[in-house]
This record gives structure tokens, sequence and C-alpha cells, in this order.
């Protein structure tokens, strides 16, 4: 597998949910209860509370968005489930609570938000542990029974691991692994789709879940003709990014077009079109083209194409 070659200036900026916030997941702790103890115990320790996908965040003093913690002996942790997040580089170790709601707050300061809303607002450092406290959060919600014999299953590994009192069977969190693509044609215009539930004029990249016993390319080539009816040859890795929407891992491609014809499937994709730099601009500026998500990886895929932050983007730089 290739790696793609940026050819814009702003190639160093992250991908939302991408770059890393300094956190070491010390996954070798998850099984050391008495480790778990002393950490949880400790005055630096920091937790904060994940319900149904959101937290809370607030501005702080200088202006800057990040969740709210709370030194663990303060934490709400009865009828709670607790997940070891990690260290940070000082440190500080972090713990995720998952409750039924989010705490009250006296102040107006804080609000609950959810990735979407979070990501492109919190620090690298704090967006990395939400993104993994809410991946935790839906796995946890979604896998309570044993998939062998149907017995109740405990948590077990600070939240990374269920296990079965019954058959003994140990589960882990999943995650699904999805390739999302620009592809390029031989005049350098970028393929964006429509699909079929979105809002009229938004367009993103192409993307969908890789199959049992398929490579990462032999999809991008496969989800690129069966949604839009276009042939790939050429397809170069770029990045990844966690999405836990509920539980995908986006991979990143660019891809070029070996045909410009154009043949939606109709079901999933309800329109797609070859855009030039000049058509994406006057497109968004005039409002008839809703640009990808900023905390999305389709917003950066495009803007490596088109050599800069996309007009209307909400992702901070």
């Amino acid at each position: 597998m290739t790696t793609w070659t940026d050819r814009t200036a702003d190639a160093d900026r992250p991908i939302t949910l991408t770059s890393t916030g300094g956190i070491d997941r010390a996954a070798h702790l998850r099984m050391d209860e008495a480790w778990l103890a002393a950490a949880w115990s400790h005055p630096t320790t920091r937790a904060f509370v994940v319900s149904g996908g959101q937290a809370l965040i607030e501005d702080n003093s200088a202006g800057a968005t990040e969740l709210v913690m709370m030194p663990s002996f303060d934490a709400p942790y009865t009828e709670a489930h607790r997940y070891f997040l990690g260290v940070d580089q000082e440190g500080v170790r972090y713990f995720a609570l998952q409750k039924d709601e989010l705490p009250g707050r006296m102040d107006d300061i804080a609000r609950p938000a959810g990735l979407r809303e979070a990501g492109v607002l919190l620090s690298a450092r704090d967006a990395e542990l939400m993104t993994h406290a809410i991946g935790l959060e839906n796995w946890q919600r979604t896998h309570r029974f044993c998939s062998r014999c149907g017995e109740r299953t405990v948590i077990a590994a600070a939240g990374h691991l269920r296990r079965c009192p019954a058959c003994g069977a140990e589960h882990y969190p999943r995650t699904d692994p999805a390739v999302i693509m620009l592809v390029t044609d031989e005049k350098d215009r970028a393929l964006l789709g429509r699909q079929v539930h979105w809002p009229e004029g938004r367009f993103s990249t192409l993307a969908g879940f890789v199959e049992p016993g398929e490579s990462l390319e032999a999809a991008v080539i496969r989800e690129v003709a069966e949604e839009a009816g276009v042939a790939v040859g050429e397809v170069d890795y770029v990045a990844s990014q966690p999405w836990p929407f509920p539980a995908s891992l986006m991979l990143g491609f660019m891809a070029r077009a070996t045909s410009p014809e154009i043949q939606v499937d109709g079901d999933e994709i309800e329109e797609a079109r070859w855009f030039s730099r000049e058509d994406i601009r006057a497109a968004i500026k005039s409002g008839e083209v809703l640009p990808p998500s900023g905390i999305s990886i389709a917003a950066r895929l495009v803007e490596l194409w088109y050599g800069e932050p996309l007009p209307g983007t909400d992702r901070k730089p």
C-alpha cells in the first residue's frame, strides 16, 4: 500500500479526532486491580461522565472549550461503570464514568455535547479522551450478553472487556473498518456524492464498509463502482480516523478513476458529480453545495485535493 504524496503546504494540519493528544492508554494496567484502585484514589486523577454519546463541555476563561472534568473523589461513581482511559505526560490518570444521564451543574456554563460538536472545539487531548470514552460506551451498551450462550456478561479490564461467567468467553470492543475515498479523474476533478437521506446540497466523499476477506484497496474499488458506477485504478492510503458512531474506523484514500462515466446506485447515493476546484469554490460560495462536516476525514481528503481549507467548513486549524 502506497502513501499519497500531499501537494499542499497545509499538510501538517491534523485531521479532527486523529491527532494524538499525548495520552498513553497503558493497556498493560487494565487488569491490575490494585493499581487501578490506587490510580482512582490519587489526588491528581481526573474523571468525566459520558451518557448517550455525550459529555459536558464548557468554555474556560481563556476562551478555549474543554471537557468538564473533576477530581475522582468528587466524581458521581455510584451506579456508574468506570473506564480507565490512560495517563498523560504529566502522570495524570483519566477515567470516564458511564451513567444513564449527565450530571446537573449549578452554573449555566457547561453544556452537553456529542463528538460531532465537541470534536472541532476540544483540544487534541480532550478529543482523544472523549472519543475513547464514547467508543467504549457505545460498545458496552450494545454488548451486554454473551454471543455464545446468551448469559449476561460482566465488565473487566477497566471497561475494555466483557467476560461471560457461564461459559468463560471473553468479548472485546469491536471496530468496523470502513473505507472513505476521494476519487479524481484525468482532469483532476473530484468525485463527490450525495446520500439519499442527506439534506439538499450536501456533498461529500464516497465511503463504505470493508467486507469479510476483502482488502482495503479492493473495498475502495468495489464501493466506488457500486455507489457511483465509476471504475477505479490507482488507490493510495492517506490516513485513518476513529469514528465511534457507533464503532467504525474510517480509512482514508485517494483514488484515480479510469473512466469519468457516472451511474449512481439510487439506493444509497442519489446524486454524484465531478467538481473542479473552481466548481466547488463557486458552489460552496453560492450555497448550492454544502461542504463535508469539518469533523470528518472527508473534509480533510477534499482539502488535500483542493489545496487549502474549504470555504465554510467548521474545522478549526
